[in-house]
């Protein structure tokens, strides 16, 4: 197969990267700048599409994960534009140069997020979940309706909702780590909100089955089977590392903190479940928390 990856230094893609080249699959990256770039690579602006059109002809898959970081600084207008630009505008002019091409890819994976669904409290929510409201609600709407030129021209297009993705390399679990070895953990706020959490190594192996299964389209709820909410991972992730999590950060203090930032990540509660994996056949790495944080913690 041979694949066009946007977003292959993040956490996910650099994943992926690694594993579709591990089993012999040709991956060509898509990059924003010369520097960053080796001669295989194509070389695009995603705010105004501009590239060498012609060499994005002939892929089977396009996979488009890049976006400028959620939870990296305080949102103030800047960031929140910077967010918003980032993932709705560099997805609609790439699925347009998709759409314009005389050999399309038979598949388009775009990154998504589960903020869709905004706070619902214990909701149990699914692919056909109304979105919620909120700034990341709002984001991610936009961002899975710019892909709409490379759907309207039959290409498959899917949108993988991501929730909380736990790895040894980075992401959310690195940065909980340091607070809860000091013996400073605890709840946030009232820890009644629901953490709809995945293993690096479920995104991977969700996104390289979505490349093959011609039955997964639109939108996918990349989450483990079962949700926990915040009092219990706080309890689990103690647990794990021999350290006690007395220490809770209560709503206001979080929001004096992050801001705004505070209420859509930190805050929310998603019950989110992963109907179309589950009914797809997809079989979960891991499904239990306790099992994927020790075995992310025994490395």
């Amino acid at each position: 197969m041979k694949v066009l990856l946007s977003g292959s230094t993040g956490l996910v893609g650099s994943a992926l990267f690694e594993s579709l080249r591990k089993q012999r699959h040709e991956v060509v990256r898509l990059v924003r700048s010369v520097g960053a770039s080796s001669g295989t690579d194509i070389i695009w602006d995603p705010k105004t599409g501009e590239a060498e059109k012609s060499r994005f002809e002939g892929f089977d898959a396009v996979v488009h994960l890049a976006g400028d970081g959620i939870a990296t600084g305080r949102w103030n207008e800047r960031k929140k534009r910077e967010i918003r630009e980032s993932r709705a505008l560099g997805t609609k002019n790439l699925a347009e140069i998709l759409s314009q091409l005389q050999n399309p890819p038979s598949v388009f994976l775009t990154a998504s997020a589960i903020g869709i669904y905004g706070n619902r409290e214990a909701e149990v929510l699914d692919e056909q979940s109304q979105p919620g409201k909120g700034f990341l609600a709002e984001v991610c709407q936009e961002w899975e309706a710019a892909a709409q030129p490379a759907s309207q021209k039959e290409i498959r297009t899917v949108q993988t909702r991501f929730g909380i993705i736990l790895s040894s390399k980075g992401g959310a679990l690195k940065k909980m780590l340091f607070p809860f070895k000091m013996g400073l953990g605890g709840i946030i706020g009232d820890g009644t909100q629901y953490m709809s959490w995945v293993a690096l190594a479920d995104v991977v192996g969700v996104l390289e089955k979505t490349l093959l299964d011609s039955s997964l389209k639109g939108p996918v709820n990349v989450v483990a089977p079962e949700a926990v909410n915040n009092a219990t991972f706080t309890q689990i992730l103690g647990d794990i590392l021999l350290r006690p999590t007395l220490l809770p950060m209560p709503a206001f203090l979080a929001r004096l903190a992050f801001g705004e930032m505070a209420d859509e990540l930190l805050l929310a509660s998603a019950r989110v479940t992963p109907k179309k994996l589950l009914a797809s056949g997809y079989h979960f790495q891991f499904s239990d928390l306790k099992s994927c944080l020790e075995d992310l913690l025994s490395r």
